[in-house]
């Protein structure tokens, strides 16, 4: 599905929890190549905010994977980490104006709360406490309500939750301090000026926290399309914690041809042999979404990408 051409940016953003694999390829093969048939800008961002399950050595092993499959973004990797007092200023400014508060409830204290798709639903415990309480042990959560946050994405269609009652108040910064993924990606993508983010339909949930807080700080809300996963034999997602193998540097052209069918754009069969500079090149002029619509699973990768 052709975008308009002139200012569409969009971006990859993967976690340095370990090297790419075939899941993450679809992600990033979709996002570039919405892009590229925008005749728009591609960024990528490692979102490197959780040191603790960051693997040493992955965010450059990844920059490196995304050069030997070809891709090519606009200006420098930006990394958001050093985003950190940015962010810390908007959290401040949400506490300020009463958007956000201190939270001292423990995992522990919020076993026994009902949960939603998202997990344990908030009760609102510490709603009551005030902007200026503080504490070394405490999180930072966001008021929600329960007006309805829609939106329609491009893949999935028609979307609709009520944060108040499917999820609760949420994490904006954690009990350790570290800025938590929701609100860190809502204002980088906003400094970036992304207009459109393509991205696996397992983050498909987290949208409505996301547009909630675009909402909250003024700021646009981009467009979405959440494609289909990768799964493995047992229908898990492909993923570290599920066994995912890295992507084979020394297979690039055949591995991209793999994703632009497990992608559903249909290539011939005997591209599977042609360079990487055809293949993508026959790629970003047939790319569409439409084969992508309303599915949540993709075909499983070939058995050695798995």
């Amino acid at each position: 599905m052709p975008v308009t051409a002139g200012n569409y940016i969009g971006r990859f953003a993967p976690s340095p929890t370990g090297p790419l694999h075939f899941g993450s390829l679809l992600a990033a093969t979709a996002s570039y190549l919405q892009a590229m048939s925008g005749n728009g800008r591609w960024i990528l961002r490692i979102e490197d905010i959780d040191p603790p399950r960051e693997q040493r050595g992955a965010a450059d092993a990844i920059v490196s994977a995304l050069e030997t499959y070809g891709f090519e973004w606009d200006g420098p990797v930006r990394y958001q980490s050093h985003k950190t007092p940015r962010h810390r200023e908007v959290i401040a400014r949400l506490i300020d104006a009463g958007y956000a508060y201190r939270c001292g409830c423990s995992r522990q204290a919020l076993a026994q709360a009902p949960r939603g798709p998202m997990g344990p639903i908030y009760p609102g415990t510490c709603r009551a406490r005030t902007a200026g309480t503080s504490s070394k042990r405490s999180s930072v959560r966001v008021r929600t309500d329960s007006q309805p946050v829609s939106f329609h994405d491009l893949v999935q269609g028609a979307q609709t939750m009520r944060l108040e009652l499917e999820s609760g108040d949420f994490v904006i910064e954690r009990r350790d301090r570290l800025v938590a993924y929701h609100l860190a990606v809502v204002i980088d993508d906003f400094d970036d000026g992304i207009s459109q983010i393509v991205r696996g339909v397992d983050l498909l949930d987290s949208t409505a926290r996301q547009i909630y807080l675009q909402r909250l700080l003024g700021y646009r809300t981009p467009g979405y399309a959440h494609i289909p996963v990768a799964v493995n034999s047992s229908g898990q997602k492909l993923s570290k914690m599920t066994g995912a193998r890295a992507l084979p540097l020394d297979n690039a052209g055949p591995t991209l041809f793999a994703a632009l069918r497990a992608l559903q754009q249909g290539p011939p069969d005997d591209l599977a042999a042609a360079g990487l500079a055809t293949i993508w090149e026959w790629a970003k002029e047939h790319w569409t979404l439409k084969p992508l619509m309303n599915q949540r699973n993709a075909p499983e990768p070939p058995q050695r990408y798995g």
